[in-house]
């Protein structure tokens, strides 16, 4: 009986005592061994940053597909299954294609020590040079610098969204620093889209881009996104766009489709293609609303919301969203791994926050537990209690205030495990 995908990637991660351990040595070796297939994938555009990478890529491939093009997709984590990392001219990879590529990459890495993420990346490129497309497009999975994505040598385009601290024990302390290893993607004479920057960070860009001779389109120099009157207005060399504002919720959306945009007028493409990255751009678990499934039905009368935002940036992008809302009584189930910095993504929530119920993530060995997520919201300034689940959680919501707005939030982990109980 032929293995499942889920089968074999449980092997790969045993293929390395850890989870992450940052160097490009291992991917190398292992696509030098597969016949170097990112040598033969369609153009790339690159992506990281600390934050906004996942949507601006699905703004730059809703932008590009409605112009007909095929888009090879590659992004991390997944949310509820592993194929959603692997999108093939559109579609996600199917249970065949994805259990013959990690097979064949196994027998091929053989008894070499890789990490998981470095194996599973080597199982995309494989599969993106054997499927024609128009552009793929990558996001790095950690840093950059050393980063698995970070073997191709000449990508089309390189963006580095907002740099901010995260992952410090592996990128280093500061946004100096980490800034460094974002910039690790920048190549000899490629382009990079710049999104908003500390001044610390953008000058490690700008240094690092002036010794690879690449051409820098900055946020606030070269390109302006802002909203005005209910509008995206977007503006750079070539002129100004009115477009209709980003359907992804969030303030920080008009940064993410900015970035989106200087880049698909990079690649010559029009408004057309402009609008269609704001109107048509799919990112699970960004503020997404919640309007069907079996949580809906727990509580009918509420109004549901999930985001997997887990840094302190990404608490102030979510307290902004919550700003701009309708007022409403506004309740967060919350849990978080034990990596991050937790009172610093509570605090800019706790303004808008009636009550937060704590969960441990289930299934997750990194999680914090509840307890301790609980007492971290307390010393930001929440009102908190545990509860042993969402489910629960929510119901005990439902029964106190059925009317409330409900924010599922903490964890791009939790985020994928509500997905799946919710269907």
């Amino acid at each position: 009986m032929t293995a499942t995908s889920d089968v074999i990637l449980e092997r790969m991660m045993t293929l390395h005592p850890k989870v992450i351990d940052l160097t490009l040595a291992r991917v190398e070796r292992l696509l030098a061994v597969l016949g170097n297939p990112e040598r033969s994938i369609p153009p790339v555009i690159h992506l990281a940053g600390t934050n906004g990478k996942g949507s601006t890529q699905a703004m730059i491939r809703a932008g590009l597909e409605a112009g007909g093009d095929k888009v090879h997709a590659y992004t991390s984590p997944h949310l509820a299954r592993f194929h959603e990392r692997i999108r093939l001219a559109g579609e996600l990879i199917s249970e065949p294609a994805l259990t013959a590529l990690l097979d064949e990459c196994v027998t091929a890495n053989g008894p070499d020590e890789i990490t998981f993420f470095e194996i599973t990346t080597c199982a995309a490129f494989l599969a993106f040079a054997r499927s024609p497309a128009d552009w793929t497009l990558l996001e790095v999975g950690l840093g950059g610098r050393l980063d698995a994505t970070n073997v191709v040598d000449h990508p089309r385009l390189t963006i580095i969204t907002p740099v901010s601290l995260d992952h410090q024990a592996f990128l280093g302390d500061t946004v100096t620093a980490i800034a460094g290893e974002k910039a690790g993607i920048i190549k000899r004479g490629v382009p990079v889209i710049v999104g908003p920057q500390t001044d610390e960070g953008l000058a490690v860009i700008e240094a690092k881009a002036a010794r690879m001779g690449a051409p820098l389109l900055v946020h606030g120099q070269h390109w302006h996104a802002f909203e005005d009157r209910g509008r995206l207005v977007y503006q750079d060399e070539d002129g100004l766009l009115d477009l209709p504002l980003p359907n992804l919720p969030g303030p920080h959306q008009i940064q993410n489709a900015g970035a989106a945009i200087a880049a698909l007028r990079a690649l010559g493409r029009g408004e057309s293609a402009c609008e269609a990255s704001v109107i048509r751009a799919v990112w699970p678990a960004r503020m997404q609303r919640l309007r069907h499934g079996p949580l809906t039905e727990a509580a009918p009368k509420a109004e549901l919301w999930l985001d997997g935002g887990h840094n302190p940036a990404g608490g102030e992008a979510v307290a902004a969203t919550l700003a701009r809302m309708p007022a409403r009584e506004t309740h967060l189930i919350c849990g978080m791994l034990n990596t991050k910095d937790v009172t610093g993504y509570m605090t800019p929530l706790a303004p808008h926050v009636t009550q937060l119920h704590a969960v441990s993530i289930p299934g997750e060995k990194n999680t914090l537990p509840a307890e301790a997520t609980r007492d971290a919201a307390r010393s930001a300034g929440i009102n908190a209690v545990t509860a042993p689940s969402v489910a629960e959680a929510l119901a005990a919501i439902a029964t106190t205030s059925p009317d409330a707005r409900v924010l599922i939030c903490g964890s791009l982990y939790l985020a994928g495990a509500v997905l799946r109980e919710n269907g």
